[in-house]
């Protein structure tokens, strides 16, 4: 028998390089970007975006027709509310749930009891708060994009899965089996961790339904933006001052800055129509007024935020809501 790196029996040299050690930087990073591998798997589902496009192709048409109608921009909280309304509806159906499964653990008596118990009363508000929360998280879902909406699908069929366990649950404790009502509240709260982790994903990771500009406040002092007269009447402009992205108009001779970056999904205002003085996002027709930034219609919660404007010598200049303070007039510093 040889001995030596050929040996019968020892793993290919490949195959030990492919597994790392435990402790080792490899498999510290591997342990720390599951959520990531995780995501980049859902995403790659095939009949997952083949229901998501087809889901799209139903409901984006029934959005655009009703888009302007008071309802709908309520689900999703909108200028009215000031932030979407879904993330904060689903802490209901996962408190009460939750409340189940701890009166469900504390309590001692084995006894067969038929009808709504206490137990039975808050599974039952947790469906109906479900409910709530399902449409709210629909209509949220209608004006994503691209990987989020697919995420996003998975994350609501995670929630129908757990809301079909929790009507089973409700059920079969009414009917008096109370053990099989116990095993499947539990099983589906867990589903619903599931999904809210995947909700908590799609806000903190990838910054859905989060306000795109609320960081955004330079240039420090006036910079040029744009030749004055390469900015014609009633024609938005992009322009870019200190990394910032703007959009500049101009109509009856007074000029208009607001950030290019749509509040509610990062779209590019300056490529949607305005009319009135209003800009209308070209992503999911939000509407900003040019004059204060404040929005006139949904989905955007975030009004624009709105830059000061002067011409100097031919150039139209721009300047952020915080100027730089002056310098002291010496150089030396005050005591």
């Amino acid at each position: 028998m040889r001995t030596g790196s050929g040996q019968a029996g020892d793993p290919p040299a490949a195959a030990q390089r492919a597994e790392p050690a435990i402790g080792s930087p490899l498999a510290t990073t591997r342990w720390v970007a599951w959520h990531d591998d995780l995501a980049a798997w859902l995403d790659r589902l095939g009949w997952l975006g083949t229901l998501s496009d087809w889901l799209t192709g139903v409901l984006a048409p029934i959005r655009e027709r009703h888009q302007d109608n008071l309802v709908l921009e309520l689900l999703h909280g909108g200028r009215w509310v000031g932030h979407p309304l879904h993330p904060a509806l689903s802490d209901l159906p996962i408190g009460l749930w939750a409340g189940v499964v701890v009166m469900d653990a504390t309590d001692r008596d084995s006894a067969p009891r038929r009808g709504l118990d206490a137990a039975g009363m808050l599974s039952a508000a947790g469906i109906l708060a479900a409910g709530a929360t399902a449409l709210t998280g629909l209509s949220d879902w209608t004006v994503s994009n691209d990987q989020d909406r697919r995420l996003g699908l998975f994350h609501g069929l995670l929630n129908t899965a757990a809301l079909g366990l929790q009507c089973a649950s409700l059920g079969t404790r009414m009917a008096g089996h109370r053990g099989a009502a116990r095993a499947l509240g539990a099983a589906g709260l867990t589903v619903t961790a599931a999904a809210g982790y995947l909700g908590g994903h799609l806000v903190f990771t990838k910054g859905v339904m989060v306000n795109r500009v609320a960081w955004a406040s330079g240039p420090r002092r006036w910079t040029r933006a744009l030749q004055e007269a390469d900015l014609p009447d009633d024609s938005p402009a992009a322009v870019e001052a200190e990394g910032r992205q703007i959009m500049l108009y101009r109509h009856g001779g007074r000029l208009y800055a607001i950030d290019n970056i749509c509040s509610h999904a990062g779209g590019l205002l300056s490529r949607g129509p305005v009319a009135d003085l209003t800009v209308t996002c070209p992503l999911h027709g939000s509407r900003f007024a040019l004059a204060d930034g404040c929005v006139s219609r949904g989905p955007a919660s975030q009004p624009q935020p709105v830059l000061p404007t002067r011409i100097r010598n031919g150039w139209i200049e721009v300047r952020g809501s915080q100027p730089a303070p002056r310098r002291p007039a010496s150089g030396r510093t005050q005591p």
